[in-house]
């Protein structure tokens, strides 16, 4: 197995007498796309900013390409490309300009500039628009632009925050295109998202952090493993406020999480799943509609965790 090009171990940071994070650890190597999730307030912010040497962490270490972090802290931050949630364009320059910008805040010169300016906006599907201003650009386009600019300077490790926020379905799968694209190519990515389905679909392992410090952390086959039950059922009732019976208390139900008349529960069996829609007509409750699932990365998120991402 390759070694890790971002290593992390038992990183904290407290802010006042508030713990923000307690004890990280985590690697990416390259080729790889770590998934990190956790509803908000978990600490994901605290930790990208420690990782990508924005913040001082108060302990711990990490360390980039075998070298120590906050020890060569400038050489460690051009090996590295962040794309942060709040877009950070020029919106009066061009698609090509702006990229050029960056290129020059990374020490490349005016020849290295305009190569990378091309290679990047050819490999984000903008080379076409390269002349046009960014303001007149979708959201989408704009996410895929500033995706751009964070690869001018070929970094080894991307982190990625929320890079799909507000974007279109179709800007949406070029992103991921492209992502698929950079592991392809070597590249190591640190991935969050409040997408479930995204992570699901991109990411090589999955970190998982709530209340500062880490609950789960692998492959998402071998974290899905950690539930009890596999199954699921959702239920959609045709009361939106109707006071449900004690569901929990069902032999087989593993889980209820309620969001208005919404129910999503896991169960040991299908038998459970019988017992439950049995339950509600009892009480004269009429599902408006319900599916029956498979166990996801929702269904672990809140078993671990008791809460929605964006909770």
């Amino acid at each position: 197995m390759q070694d890790a090009l971002l290593q992390a171990t038992g990183l904290r940071k407290n802010f006042g007498e508030r713990p923000a994070v307690a004890e990280v650890s985590l690697t990416v190597r390259p080729g790889e796309l770590l998934g990190l999730l956790g509803p908000n307030g978990a600490g994901k912010s605290t930790t990208v900013a420690m990782l990508c040497g924005l913040l001082p962490p108060d302990g711990g270490q990490v360390r980039l390409g075998g070298l120590d972090m906050q020890a060569n802290l400038g050489a460690a931050k051009r090996r590295i490309g962040l794309v942060p949630q709040e877009l950070a364009l020029f919106e009066a320059l061009s698609a090509r300009r702006n990229v050029e910008l960056f290129g020059a805040l990374y020490g490349l010169n005016r020849t290295q500039q305009r190569t990378r300016a091309a290679a990047v906006l050819a490999q984000v599907g903008l080379l076409e628009r390269a002349d046009e201003a960014a303001h007149a650009f979708s959201g989408g386009m704009k996410r895929r632009l500033h995706i751009a600019c964070a690869l001018v300077h070929d970094p080894e490790l991307i982190v990625l925050d929320e890079p799909t926020a507000g974007v279109d379905p179709h800007s949406r799968n070029a992103i991921f295109e492209q992502l698929e694209a950079l592991k392809r190519a070597g590249k190591a990515l640190l991935y969050t998202s409040h997408y479930m389905e995204e992570v699901e679909r991109l990411a090589d392992r999955i970190l998982i952090l709530d209340h500062g410090r880490v609950v789960a952390e692998g492959r998402l086959a071998e974290l899905l493993q950690r539930l009890e039950g596999g199954q699921g059922l959702d239920i959609e009732l045709a009361q939106a406020e109707a006071d449900i019976p004690p569901l929990q208390a069902l032999p087989g139900v593993l889980g209820l999480h309620r969001d208005g008349p919404r129910l999503r529960l896991r169960l040991a069996d299908w038998q459970a799943g019988i017992a439950v829609l049995q339950a509600l007509a009892a009480q004269g409750l009429r599902p408006a509609r319900w599916a029956s699932s498979r166990a996801t990365l929702e269904d672990l998120f809140l078993a671990l965790t008791g809460r929605q991402l964006r909770d």
